[in-house]
């Protein structure tokens, strides 16, 4: 486990985000350019070490987040630690409706179809117009998808 100073020291790394002093001697990590209304990017960081990282919705977090979309990162170490803020500055930087819409088809060898389409921060498998399965990497929903003998369509 990273200690306190070590965590402060990497997020401090991020020059993106401004340190704000709460009570009982944590600190709070805001993302000022944010595109919505929350700006706290680093929650709540304590020098016992125990502190939060917000998420939202992004599936890849799921398991892990609350209901508010924070992650406990205690028993993160550095790699874990970059990644989960590089995310959480990515989430709250971009504009859903812009991104542009990625469809791939997928058969298998009974010439079954099923379409992985990225929306809304995930990779969602639709058979037809219903969902099946949803993703929040790319990675993981091709491994599904190979798994079932699906294999994408050229």
């Amino acid at each position: 486990m990273l200690t306190f100073e070590q965590k402060q020291g990497i997020i401090e790394s991020f020059s993106e985000l401004t340190k704000k002093e709460i009570s009982l001697k944590r600190l709070n990590y805001h993302f000022m350019d944010s595109l919505y209304e929350k700006t706290i990017v680093v929650e709540k960081l304590h020098p016992n070490g125990n502190g939060f990282v917000f998420v939202g919705d992004l599936l890849r977090y799921e398991e892990e987040a609350n209901d508010k979309g924070l992650v406990n990162i205690r028993d993160y170490d550095e790699q874990r630690l970059r990644e989960i803020i590089e995310d959480a500055i990515q989430y709250l930087s971009e504009e859903e409706d812009k991104q542009e819409p990625i469809v791939e088809i997928w058969q298998s060898r009974d010439n079954v179809q099923l379409t992985l389409a990225f929306e809304q921060r995930s990779w969602n498998v639709y058979h037809g117009e219903n969902l099946e399965e949803a993703f929040g990497t790319y990675e993981a929903a091709k491994e599904y998808l190979l798994e079932e003998g699906f294999r994408k369509k050229n």
